[in-house]
C-alpha cells in the first residue's frame, strides 16, 4: 500500500482505509484531485461506501486504459463526485490482460449501466453482474473490441451481405 502521509488524513481514504484495510494499493492527489488504486476484488463494497457514507453520489464515468503489453494490462477508471461538498475522486483497478473481469458497480449507480456496456464493447472487460452487459456501440456480430491496442489498425475483416 502506497499512501503518502498527507493523504492519510484526508477523509475519503481514512474512511475507505479503515474499512478495507487491504483495499487500497496507492493513492495520490494531482490538481486537487484525488486518485484511489483498488484492488478489483474489492471495487464494489468500496464503491458503497463512497456513495453511501463519503457521499460520492454521481458517477460520471467508467472507462478503461489498455498498458500493452504491461501486465496487469487494463486500467477500469471509475469517475465520481461528491456534490456536497464538491469534491472529484478518481478510483482505478488494474486487471490481468488474459480475462478481464470485475463487478459491476450497476447495484450502486444505475448510471453505470451505459459506461460500462461501452467499456465492455469496446475494451472487452466483463462486467460480472451487470443486468445487460452487450454491445452498445459496435454491431453485436462485430469481431473483437476496437480499442485494444493490439486490435488490427484497418480492424478485423468483416463480411457485408451483398444487397443484391
Amino acid at each position: 500500500m502506497t499512501i503518502p502521509e498527507e493523504l492519510k488524513q484526508d477523509p475519503t481514504v481514512a474512511a475507505v482505509v479503515a474499512a478495507f484495510p487491504n483495499a487500497v494499493e496507492e493513492a495520490s492527489n494531482n490538481l486537487g484531485e484525488l486518485t484511489l488504486v483498488v484492488a478489483a476484488g474489492s471495487i464494489l463494497d468500496v464503491c458503497r461506501l463512497l456513495k453511501n457514507d463519503q457521499k460520492y453520489v454521481r458517477l460520471s464515468g467508467v472507462t478503461a486504459v489498455d498498458w500493452h503489453p504491461r501486465e496487469p494490462r487494463f486500467e477500469v477508471v471509475y469517475l465520481m463526485q461528491s456534490i456536497q461538498p464538491n469534491r472529484w475522486l478518481r478510483v482505478k483497478c488494474r486487471l490481468a490482460g488474459d480475462k478481464p473481469e470485475i463487478d459491476s458497480v450497476y447495484s450502486v449507480w444505475r448510471g453505470s449501466d451505459w459506461y460500462e456496456r461501452e467499456t465492455f464493447d469496446l475494451f472487452g472487460i466483463v462486467f460480472k453482474g451487470h443486468p445487460d452487459l452487450k454491445r452498445i456501440m459496435m454491431p453485436e456480430d462485430w469481431q473483437g473490441h476496437p480499442l485494444r491496442k493490439d486490435y488490427p489498425v484497418h480492424g478485423y475483416k468483416y463480411s457485408y451481405a451483398d444487397p443484391q
